[in-house]
């Protein structure tokens, strides 16, 4: 079993010798993960869902990868996201068929990610993790805000890369270094 590093582990030192805190977008927005290995199935293959996977099959968790598009791994491939050391599974078929998720493990998943192009097929999806197969983590894209907010009230898990990006952008305008 890998052993994530502790916090403290992971802190910069700065050239005093003191740790500091990272000031990157990715620290800030993307604390570590707190378990060990956690068994994660990802509906979605494109930009976000193969980095995501990429990322955490590096740290060692077991990784399912559901696209409607076989076309989709081999892209996901060509950008170096997961290639040939991607050690996950990839499974094709619709990730809003519930029997398509048993057969690719959701029944034994720790969480479950929705991050396909559309908001229905994503709010679908996360609604049969959660609901059918109650998986303990769900995490699902919604591009529309109200939507976005109506799920998040319902108990889902809700990333809107609309309102989080104008955030984001709206920091880098205004905030002065």
């Amino acid at each position: 079993m890998i052993q994530m590093p502790s916090r403290r582990e992971r802190t910069p030192i700065n050239v005093k010798g003191k740790r500091t805190l990272r000031r990157s977008y990715q620290a800030v927005h993307a604390p570590p993960l707190e378990w060990d290995v956690v068994k994660v199935l990802i509906v979605g293959c494109g930009r976000v869902g193969s980095r995501l996977a990429s990322e955490l099959d590096q740290e060692g968790h077991d990784v399912t990868v559901v696209d409607r598009e076989p076309a989709s791994f081999s892209r996901a491939a060509s950008r170096g996201a997961l290639g040939q050391e991607f050690k996950g599974n990839f499974v094709v078929g619709d990730g809003t068929d519930a029997d398509l998720l048993r057969r690719a493990g959701i029944e034994g998943s720790d969480s479950f990610v929705a991050v396909t192009e559309g908001d229905n097929r994503n709010i679908m999806a996360a609604q049969i993790a959660k609901q059918v197969y109650k998986v303990p983590r769900v995490v699902c894209r919604i591009y529309d805000p109200i939507r976005g907010e109506v799920y998040r009230k319902l108990g889902l898990e809700v990333f809107c890369p609309t309102i989080e990006g104008a955030a984001r952008v709206r920091q880098m305008l205004l905030v002065r270094k």
